[in-house]
C-alpha cells in the first residue's frame, strides 16, 4: 500500500488534484492558483453522470473518497454486498493537506465541476474540525441520523477517546470516524536503549522518557553522554504539543497561543542548544539518513503511527532484514504525550438522499467488528501486505501484529497503549497553515535566529495576514463564487 508515500509528497507539494470514477476515468481540474490563472477561461470538460430520472436517479451514491486506499475500501463493500441495491459511483481525490475546497466544498453545497454533490465523503483528520466545528459544520450528518445505533456500537467496538472526540460536533453529535487508529507512539532504538540504559524493554523506555517533557529531556541528557541524539530534529516532538492544546488559533479573530503551542518553543530552545538532536528538518534526506543510522550521530528515536513504521521508517531503515541498516531495531513505547496524526475520516453529507444507505457503508467501514466487516478485514492484511491497526480496539485486542522490523514486538499491543493517552479536543479550523507558520518561528528561536519576542510577534503578523487571506477564501465558498477558482487551504 501507498497511501502513506502519497499522503507526505501531497502535504509537502499539495499535489494537484487526480480524480476518477469507479465508472469511467474522467479527470477533474484541481489547478494550483498558478495553473489556474494560466488556465483562465478554458472550459471544465462535465463528467457524465450517467443520471437519469426518477427511481434511476435515486438509486445512486456518489462517493467522495480522499485516496485510492479508501476508493478500494468501498470497492470491497460493494463486492461483499451484491444486493446493496445501490449504483454507488466514486470520485477519487489526491488533496491530502491541500483539501481542495473548491472540490469539497462547494459540491457539499450545490454542486461544482459539473457534478451532483457527494452523498458521503472523506477527509483527513488533521483537518476534519471545520467539519466538526467551524466552517464546514452545515454539511456533516450525525451518524444517529443515519440509522447508526452510535453509543452501543462504539462501545462494543472499543473505538478510542480521540478518535470519537475528533469526529463529535458542535452539538455533542459523532459526524465521523475514522477505519484505522492512528495513534501515535515513540519508536526507539534497541541496541541504543541497551548502551544507554541497559534494557529495550518497552514498558521501561516508557517510564524512563515520559509521561512528561522533563523526564523526555533528562533522557536526552543521558542519551548525549553516551554520543546520541534522542530525536533528529526539533519538528519531531511538535505534533505531540499541538495535539494537546485546548485552545485553537484563533479567537474573536485574533491570533492566540495556546500554552501548550508556546512551550513548545522552549522545549525545542533546549533540544538545539544542548545538541540533543543532529537539528534535522522533518522529511528532508538528512532525516531519512538518521532513520538508517547514518547521520551526525545515532539518534534514538522517532515519534509516529503504525503507518509511520510501515511506510516511513522501515522504509528508510537502509536494510530488508536485520543486520542491514537500522532493520529489526527498533521498539515502540508510549510516548511522553499522547498524539495521533494522518488518516481519513469518514462522514456523510447532511443533504444526502438516501442516509440509512449511506449508513450502512459507514457503519460497515467504521463499527462492524464481525470478521466480514472491514475493521477485521483491515487488521488482517486484506488491502495490502502490511497489517493495519483497526480503529476498534474490540478487533486489535484479539489478534497480534509481530514483525521482524520490530524485533518480534506485538505493534497493535503497543499502540492500543499508545492509543490511550492520545486527546482529540486539539484540533481547530486553521491548523494546516497557521501551524506552519509557527513552527517556522519556533525554528528560528530555537536555532538563534530570533529572540523569542521577536519570534512570537512575527508569527502573529504572518498568521494574520494567512488567515485574512483565508477568511476571505472562506466568505467566496459561503456565496458560491469561488467554486472554479482553484483556491486551496494552506497556500
Amino acid at each position: 500500500m501507498k497511501r502513506v508515500i502519497h499522503l507526505i509528497v501531497a502535504i509537502l507539494l499539495c499535489l494537484s488534484l487526480v480524480s476518477c470514477s469507479s465508472v469511467q476515468n474522467t479527470p477533474i481540474p484541481s489547478p494550483t492558483p498558478e495553473a489556474a490563472q494560466e488556465n483562465q477561461g478554458t472550459e471544465v470538460e462535465p463528467i457524465d453522470e450517467n443520471t437519469g430520472q426518477g427511481e434511476e436517479q435515486e438509486k445512486i451514491i456518489r462517493i467522495f473518497c480522499y485516496n485510492d486506499e479508501v476508493k478500494q475500501i468501498i470497492e470491497k463493500f460493494m463486492e461483499l454486498h451484491p444486493d446493496f441495491g445501490y449504483d454507488i459511483k466514486i470520485i477519487t481525490e489526491y488533496a491530502f493537506g491541500c483539501i481542495d475546497r473548491s472540490v469539497i466544498v462547494n459540491n457539499l453545497m450545490n454542486g461544482a465541476y459539473d457534478m451532483e454533490p457527494p452523498d458521503m465523503f472523506s477527509i483527513e483528520v488533521d483537518y476534519i474540525y471545520p467539519y466538526t466545528h467551524g466552517s464546514n459544520y452545515r454539511f456533516a450528518a450525525p451518524y444517529e441520523e443515519l440509522g447508526i445505533d452510535v453509543d452501543t456500537l462504539v462501545k462494543e467496538a472499543g473505538i478510542p477517546r480521540y478518535m470519537v472526540e475528533a469526529g463529535t460536533n458542535r452539538d455533542g453529535k459523532l459526524v465521523a470516524l475514522g477505519y484505522q487508529n492512528y495513534a501515535g507512539a515513540f519508536i526507539y532504538r534497541r541496541s541504543i536503549a541497551k548502551k544507554v540504559w541497559g534494557t529495550d524493554d518497552p514498558d521501561v523506555i516508557g517510564n524512563i522518557i515520559g509521561p512528561g517533557w522533563d523526564k523526555f529531556l533528562k533522557a536526552a541528557a543521558d542519551l548525549k553522554a553516551k554520543g546520541y541524539g534522542i530525536c533528529s530534529g526539533i519538528e519531531d516532538i511538535w505534533m505531540p504539543f499541538e495535539r494537546n492544546s485546548e485552545q485553537g488559533w484563533i479567537k474573536d479573530g485574533d491570533i492566540v497561543i495556546d500554552p501548550k503551542r508556546e512551550a513548545f518553543l522552549d522545549y525545542a530552545r533546549i533540544l538545539v542548544e544542548n545538541g540533543y538532536t543532529n537539528n534535522t528538518a522533518s522529511w528532508s534526506d538528512e532525516w531519512y539518513s538518521d532513520m538508517r543510522g547514518e547521520g551526525k550521530k545515532q539518534i534514538f528515536g522517532f515519534f509516529g503511527p503504525v503507518w509511520f513504521v510501515h511506510y516511513i521508517l522501515e522504509s528508510y531503515s537502509g536494510g530488508e532484514k536485520p543486520g542491514e541498516g537500522t532493520y529489526g531495531d527498533w521498539a515502540v513505547c508510549d510516548p511522553p504525550e499522547g498524539f495521533f496524526w494522518a488518516g481519513p475520516m469518514i462522514l456523510a453529507n447532511k443533504n444526502t438522499k438516501h442516509k440509512e444507505a449511506v449508513g450502512e457503508i459507514i457503519r460497515w467501514i467504521t463499527l462492524d467488528t464481525s470478521e466480514s466487516g472491514l475493521q477485521y478485514l483491515w487488521a488482517t492484511g486484506a488491502f495490502g501486505e502490511k497489517r493495519d491497526l483497526p480503529a476498534a480496539a474490540a478487533v486489535a485486542g484479539k489478534l497480534e501484529c509481530r514483525t521482524v522490523f520490530m524485533g518480534g514486538q506485538d505493534l497493535f499491543e503497543a499502540y492500543l497503549s499508545a492509543s490511550e493517552h492520545a486527546r482529540g479536543m486539539g484540533l481547530s479550523e486553521h491548523d494546516d497553515y497557521i501551524s506552519h507558520e509557527f513552527i517556522q518561528e519556533a525554528m528560528a528561536y530555537a536555532n538563534g535566529q530570533k529572540s523569542r519576542n521577536q519570534a512570537i510577534e512575527d508569527f502573529k503578523k504572518n498568521a494574520a495576514d494567512r488567515y485574512a487571506w483565508f477568511s476571505g477564501l472562506l466568505k467566496k465558498e459561503s456565496t458560491g463564487t469561488g467554486q472554479n477558482d482553484g483556491s486551496r487551504a494552506g497556500d
